[in-house]
């Protein structure tokens, strides 16, 4: 079972009240943009921010996205337009220390209407092990961080909080929070579009919890340890073979010690993610005798998704996590 350590985060009834951010309202009661078509222009960092600014927004926001499909957002580094075009956004929506070329780029924008996504729930430690989630003795090298500062195994904060829909729907209150402080006339629209998804997501969650209630084994092994949070609240072990950067590679002592987790926990399939390379995966799979199959990240949708939209393939991601589990 994964070990949960609490990281000391703003608390989220401040970040919800959007304390930590330097939103401000418009004179009017109007959108905060000086648009010609009278909306609020709303620029997301990656996939997941979009997709609530939109579902949340509606008809009365642009949104648009630095992180375009196809594009792994670990690695995305920000042109000097993209910069001019976060600073002219009525509202930026971003999750800091996911993208440091996005934290770089918005410090340097000189935007005011900030909402960083970290805030808005608690963030956790999660390590490429369900098991241990710090590096010891015998694979020290475990413990050692990425060239974009995300660590393999030691102390640091998860970004994937979108992956929980629990985790997700309190990220859900604070964007419509900030767009309702970013545009007062529609607040009333906002907060019911808001309650309709938190609505959605609670359901999802539910399914969830109903569908991996009993199953043949815990553990699951995946190219991208970015679903400690998803493990964490259902009772799963999340055994990455890589860390929280799907292009990190793996120490040859971590493949090994894989190959024994496989087969002491009968886990069935290495799960790989559409924006990163399966090569590892599908040589972990062939020396263990292995399947493999898809578990999304869900940092970008494309047409190799399996599903059109967050819901779809949350609901893809649950069906492949049955079929590897052995739901009974």
């Amino acid at each position: 079972m994964n070990v949960r350590r609490l990281i000391p985060a703003a608390a989220l009834a401040g970040a919800v009240a959007l304390g930590a951010t330097t939103l401000t309202a418009c004179a009017g009661a109007g959108a905060a943009g000086g648009g010609a078509d009278g909306k609020l222009d709303v620029m997301a960092s990656f996939y997941p921010l979009q997709f609530l600014a939109e579902r949340i927004g509606k008809d009365h926001v642009k949104v648009a996205t630095l992180t375009k499909p196809g594009v792994e957002p670990h690695d995305l580094e920000i042109t000097p337009k993209q910069t001019g075009l976060l600073g002219e956004a009525d509202v930026v929506l971003y999750l800091k220390s996911l993208q440091p070329a996005v934290d770089k780029a918005v410090a340097q924008s000189g935007v005011k209407n900030v909402v960083d996504a970290a805030t808005l729930t608690p963030l956790e430690v999660h390590g490429t092990s369900g098991h241990d989630h710090g590096a010891d003795a015998d694979h020290p090298e475990e413990g050692h961080g990425d060239e974009h500062g995300h660590s393999h195994g030691e102390a640091a904060e998860d970004p994937h909080v979108w992956l929980d829909p629990v985790k997700y729907a309190e990220v859900a209150k604070g964007v419509g929070a900030a767009l309702e402080k970013a545009d007062p006339g529609h607040a009333a629209d906002y907060r019911k579009n808001t309650e309709e998804l938190v609505a959605r997501l609670t359901a999802l969650n539910t399914e969830f919890e109903d569908g991996l209630k009993n199953t043949a084994t815990r553990t699951f092994i995946t190219t991208h340890a970015a679903f400690g949070y998803l493990a964490e609240r259902y009772g799963l072990d999340q055994e990455g073979i890589s860390g929280v950067d799907p292009e990190s590679e793996p120490s040859p002592a971590r493949m090994k010690d894989l190959q024994a987790v496989a087969k002491k926990e009968n886990v069935s399939t290495v799960f790989f993610e559409t924006l990163a390379s399966d090569k590892t995966a599908k040589s972990l799979a062939s020396d263990t005798g292995l399947k493999t199959d898809v578990l999304d990240p869900l940092e970008g949708i494309t047409d190799k998704s399996q599903g059109a939209d967050y819901f779809e393939v949350m609901r893809s991601n649950l069906k492949n996590l049955q079929k590897a589990l052995g739901t009974k």
